[in-house]
């Protein structure tokens, strides 16, 4: 029998990890725990990266043979004592009965399938293209707490050719999402959810995922943890599903309309443990290039970087931050990126107190960081504070006078403290700021409508310049109840106004998803900045039923010209996007 000891100078003495492998019993490994958690926590925290790192350098890869090992079942076990035993009770937030009930439940995959049901009349320019949306889909029910913003990333496309609608759904096949299939059950942690059941749990949780790590179960360093779950992007003619917690996965649609993953993607750039990319890049249409960042728990907390037209990362600008700020979305100019330093930050030191290392400071003073997107170095940020401007997403940003002031609408979470247990009550508020850039300082604020509003879109046409409209989803709870266009050419006198010209509710019991616009001519380059729709997802709670939908964007009560009854409900998700059938092609070429 060999015995292979771990030694780390992160792991204290009075601790010992030990791997004893013989022919009788593979992978059997020991785990010796050391009497004080706390100095065991102290110094695995300091840095996880490095401690994975140090812990798993001189072992096999992620290793299928453990699947035939015991190790599965005693893991299973172990799993099982935590959450039934060690747990404490969980809130609504966290509990997955409830999280997943309603129209949040999980469904199959479906693959290519007609839909027969078609309502009005397809406008022309969503023929040859697709629909496509993401969202959380866990491929098994959860044993213990679970957040809304972990489950698997799950697509669902619907496609147009010749006027027929195909549609789809299939999961972004993740590391995390293969080896919890072929092991039979979930188990990769979240920091969401997974270390919010008191100090004891969470500490048995950390000690356990590091057993599956050193055992071969997972290796979350080299393939990475995240469900990719969150959004979209079509950067240099690929397309892409992304979550923050890790790489995108790249995507291919096949001729038959179908949906299949070709794998994680780091753009030609192999970085440090555990790398990761913002789930809203922001493309220029003009240069192709893909702005990008990733915030990480080592200094420097933030890297930015851009994507060049041919897909290759570029150096990126190092981005000193006061503290490890969880920093969702951003917004980019035709000059300047736009990075909110928000009160959401990760501290690993909560975990101590049997909660999430995702919290809110609500001592810190938010700013607004603005920064030459081809800058070479930090020394070209400029921050200025915004105290409480929180935003989740930004819609657009624009430059004025010659670059000297910079406008950012996006919505803000004023109700900051309730955005992790209960986003529904974060009180999301759509908000225009205006900052002067050699001033340092804000020049205004204004909310842009009295509803409560988020995912906010524009005419992609019109990405980092000044534009007059935004479309909006209605927030009530956890639903997407109707959407809402805005004219920021209305002027609005003080802190806020209401400059909604158009608006949709859906009806009683009916929700919908993020609006997508499409221009009704892509390629005229006079056509009017609202002249196209609006498409989106659409579920009704009473009938059970899911359809795809399209508005008319121009029209004041934004009315629905065409619906398409799909033939599988579409659980509520986050972002999507419409991709041309020029874009598909280009697709097509690159894969």
């Amino acid at each position: 029998m060999e015995t292979l000891i771990l030694h780390s100078t992160f792991i204290p003495r009075n601790l010992d990890i030990t791997i004893n492998s013989n022919n009788s019993h593979p992978h059997q490994l020991t785990l010796i725990t050391a009497k004080s958690s706390s100095t065991i926590f102290h110094n695995l925290t300091k840095n996880s990266s490095t401690i994975f790192h140090n812990l798993t350098k001189n072992l096999p890869k992620y290793d299928q043979t453990i699947i035939k090992s015991p190790l599965p079942i005693i893991f299973k076990s172990l799993d099982d004592f935590i959450c039934n035993v060690i747990d404490l009770p969980l809130p609504p937030s966290l509990d997955p009965k409830h999280v997943l009930s309603g129209n949040f439940a999980p469904v199959s995959e479906l693959p290519p399938t007609a839909c027969d049901a078609v309502e009005g009349s397809l406008p022309a320019c969503l023929d040859g293209g697709a629909y496509i949306r993401n969202g959380p889909n866990p491929h098994f029910f959860p044993n213990g707490p679970y957040h809304l913003f972990e489950g698997d990333g799950m697509l669902h496309m619907i496609k147009f050719s010749h006027g027929k609608p195909t549609f789809c759904c299939r999961y972004v096949n993740t590391h995390k999402h293969a080896v919890e299939r072929e092991i039979g059950y979930p188990f990769v942690p979240s920091i969401f959810s997974s270390f919010n059941g008191g100090l004891l749990a969470s500490i048995s949780r950390f000690f356990l995922t590091t057993a599956r790590v050193i055992a071969g179960q997972f290796d979350p360093i080299n393939h990475g943890l995240g469900p990719a779950n969150t959004s979209l992007a079509l950067i240099s003619n690929r397309l892409f599903a992304l979550c923050e917690s890790d790489l995108p996965y790249a995507i291919e649609i096949t001729a038959e309309g179908d949906l299949k993953t070709l794998g994680r993607h780091d753009f030609g750039i192999k970085s440090a443990p555990f790398p990761r990319m913002t789930a809203h890049p922001k493309i220029d249409c003009v240069t192709g290039e893909a702005f990008a960042y990733e915030y990480v728990g080592a200094p420097p907390s933030l890297k930015l970087f851009r994507i060049d037209s041919d897909g290759k990362r570029q150096k990126h600008v190092p981005i000193s931050m006061e503290k490890f700020t969880a920093i969702h979305d951003f917004a980019v100019t035709e000059r300047y990126a736009v990075i909110p330093d928000v009160q959401i930050v990760v501290n690993p030191w909560s975990i101590l107190k049997g909660r999430s290392p995702v919290e809110v400071d609500r001592e810190k003073v938010a700013r607004l960081g603005v920064i030459p997107r081809y800058a070479e170095d930090e020394g070209e940020m400029v921050w200025i504070e915004a105290a409480g401007f929180n935003p989740v997403h930004c819609a657009s940003a624009w430059e004025e006078d010659g670059g000297d002031t910079v406008c950012v609408v996006a919505s803000n979470a004023v109700a900051v403290d309730k955005l992790l247990e209960n986003v529904g009550s974060a009180e999301m508020r759509m908000e225009k700021i205006v900052v002067d850039v050699k001033g340092k300082r804000v020049v205004r604020r204004q909310r842009l409508s009295p509803e409560i509003l988020d995912f906010g879109v524009i005419n992609p046409a019109y990405a980092a310049k000044k534009h007059r409209y935004i479309y909006a989803a209605i927030v009530s709870e956890l639903r997407l109840i109707g959407v809402v266009k805005l004219d920021l050419s209305i002027p609005i006198k003080g802190s806020g106004g209401d400059c909604a010209v158009a608006s949709r509710r859906y009806g009683p019991g009916c929700h919908g998803s993020e609006p997508f616009f499409v221009a009704r001519e892509p390629n005229n380059p006079i056509a009017e900045e609202d002249d196209g729709y609006l498409v989106t997802y659409l579920h009704d709670d009473k009938t059970q039923e899911s359809k795809f939908i399209v508005m008319d964007a121009k029209s004041p009560n934004l009315d629905i010209i065409a619906a398409v009854k799909l033939p599988q409900r579409i659980p509520t998700g986050f972002h999507g996007l419409f991709l041309s059938e020029s874009d598909l092609n280009k697709l097509r070429q690159s894969c």
